[in-house]
């Protein structure tokens, strides 16, 4: 294939801005897919994705297209998820394109998202195409856009593509301009072999299927190739790309973008970001750029409901990881759940995301504890970093706890400027700047504990501005503040999976929440359950379950109230002894009462 036919580009946005609309549109332009395969989203191919509407793997796929010159191009079309918690995947596809197509909804304008996005592709030395969207709304105003872009963003929009993804309209003049304004990749098939890895997933029948993008040289089948970061050598069984259905191809040249698979079972050889090249240059061809390492924000326990599915949890958690490179997580051993798995996740959203994907493609019932984030804590003897409040020292060795601060910016309309910033001030935030961008829209920036963020700050946010804020952050550092843990214990007996780090000026409204929470939720059985929340030995709230009581008294119809007495004495004895053995049974909506205390 001629590397100057090729055009490598990926679609990005704020989520809802229509990448995965306009991906459809532009296969059936170009018949990639027929009337009869055509479906909406036809790249969101989870269930997931379908259900909530958003994109949340990048997906590849090869569109053939015949310029008005008559050239026949070749275009990998790379759509990526909107939402700030996946970025990760949007960083992956950007490190394999040479253009970008940044969608900007002509009702709505530039978003929090637009914007990180773009400084994601120039980060890359992506060639940034802006694209109006959703043209033919009534509301849709483009010259007011183009000025945003120009302005925000300092790309010129004068030329910017404007067009509907949903009726079509436009779309033929964007295939043209892609074609001209995307630069054909660089590299040559004469040179050695130089393949980055950016995605992959697992097959049951055909082992690891490894995405690439070829960067030099070239790969054919029962080629010997040789993974520079695992030092692992296979052989090609097979290559394909996605146009947008699973084609096996003889070779792909550098500029190209597909799949590669060598029957390999063992998913830890398989790294995303890794260079391949063949087997014969392993000591002479040098590794690609790979991709930064993501830190993870949030933290939460995952535990099997059934003790006996620990195993089938890690290989499906090995399984996963493959796929989504963006989580980590390690053993875990809790004192109320058992075996399970401490996992690390970009965010609240990308957590429930991995945790429904665990349930439904790999059939497990699991229980998950409260998120969480990681602390630095300086103890006499060092300085310890801390993702579980079960693993927090003696408060008599605590120096000082530091706590993660994300700088937030947040797009709004003016009219809700107000109610958000007492949002922000409520969860501990510092005000850094006030920016009006036009005179409808306001910028806010502000510096806020990831902790006070990563429960339900999304959720107020869309809520108090009725669905039209947007929010992106980034991680900052670690600040110094006086935290304490807080401790829940049921009958005297503290409960690991409930426990949380907390400001200490909240500490006492959130021990009150979760008790009264708690003693909604667990079920009464047949002795008293004390809930207590405390920190170290002080005991902050308390709430009692009271007993199911069986009525002795039923079979005394008069008499001596000695005997009574007697009757009540040997029940309350009863109660006593059962309480010391009988174990309080807790159920999943208990470990997750944290994220709703506020409610």
């Amino acid at each position: 294939m001629d590397i100057t036919k090729i055009r490598n580009f990926s679609i990005i946005a704020h989520i809802d801005h229509g990448k995965s609309t306009l991906a459809d549109r532009l296969m059936e332009k170009t018949n990639t897919v027929s009337q009869r395969e055509s479906e909406d989203r036809l790249l969101d191919n989870m269930d997931i994705e379908r259900e909530r509407g958003i994109t949340i793997k990048a997906q590849t796929v090869r569109i053939t297209y015949k310029a008005k010159s008559g050239e026949t191009f070749y275009l990998n079309l790379l759509d990526t998820p909107g939402h700030v918690d996946f970025s990760y995947e949007v960083s992956r596809s950007l490190a394999s394109c040479d253009g970008a197509l940044l969608v900007v909804d002509a009702s709505q304008g530039v978003e929090a998202q637009t914007l990180a996005n773009v400084y994601m592709a120039i980060d890359n030395d992506v060639e940034v195409i802006p694209v109006l969207n959703k043209i033919d709304l009534p509301h849709a105003d483009a010259p007011r856009v183009k000025d945003e872009i120009e302005e925000i963003i300092g790309i010129d929009a004068a030329d910017a593509a404007e067009v509907s993804a949903k009726s079509g309209l436009g779309i033929e003049g964007l295939l043209e301009n892609i074609v001209e304004k995307v630069p054909a990749p660089q590299g040559s098939i004469d040179n050695s072999l130089q393949a980055l890895i950016f995605d992959s997933w697992f097959d049951s029948y055909q082992g690891v299927i490894v995405l690439v993008r070829v960067f030099e040289g070239r790969i054919k089948l029962k080629d010997k190739i040789y993974f520079k970061h695992s030092e692992q050598s296979y052989e090609v069984l097979k290559l394909a790309v996605n146009n947008p259905f699973f084609s096996e191809v003889k070779e792909l040249g550098a500029g190209e973008v597909g799949m590669i698979i060598c029957g390999i079972k063992t998913i830890r050889d398989v790294k995303v970001g890794d260079t391949i090249i063949h087997l014969k240059n392993r000591d002479t061809s040098p590794a690609l750029k790979g991709f930064k390492e993501v830190k993870q924000m949030v933290f939460c326990g995952v535990f099997p409901v059934d003790s006996t599915d620990y195993e089938l949890l890690k290989d499906s958690l090995e399984k996963l990881a493959l796929n989504d490179s963006s989580f980590s997580y390690e053993p875990e051993n809790s004192t109320a759940l058992g075996l399970g798995f401490r996992c690390g996740f970009l965010g609240l959203l990308h957590m429930n995301i991995i945790q429904e994907r665990l349930e439904r493609e790999f059939e497990l019932n699991l229980i998950s504890t409260a998120p969480s984030c990681s602390y630095k804590v300086q103890t006499s003897e060092g300085e310890l970093l801390v993702d579980n409040p079960s693993e927090l020292p003696d408060l008599s060795l605590i120096e000082s706890i530091s706590e993660p601060m994300v700088e937030i910016s947040i797009h709004l309309p003016n009219e809700f400027v107000g109610k958000i910033i007492k949002l922000c001030t409520e969860r501990r935030g510092e005000q850094k700047q006030i920016k009006y961008i036009t005179t409808e829209r306001v910028q806010l920036i502000y510096n806020l504990p990831l902790s006070e963020m990563v429960f339900d700050f999304y959720d107020k946010l869309k809520g108090l501005s009725k669905g039209y804020a947007s929010m992106d952050y980034e991680v900052i550092g670690y600040q110094s503040s006086d935290l304490v843990k807080l401790d829940i214990l049921l009958n005297g007996d503290s409960v690991d999976a409930l426990s949380l780090i907390t400001h200490r000026s909240s500490a006492q409204f959130k021990g009150r929440a979760l008790t009264s929470r708690l003693q909604k939720l667990i079920n009464r059985q047949q002795f008293d359950i004390a809930i207590q929340a405390a920190i170290g030995a002080k005991i902050l709230a308390r709430e009692t379950i009271k007993a199911l009581r069986k009525n002795v008294l039923a079979k005394c119809y008069g008499g001596d109230i000695s005997r009574k007495r007697k009757l009540l004495e040997k029940q309350k004895k009863g109660k006593k002894r059962m309480k010391m053995v009988g174990s309080v049974e807790v159920p999943q909506e208990a470990f997750l009462a944290v994220l709703k205390v506020e409610e």
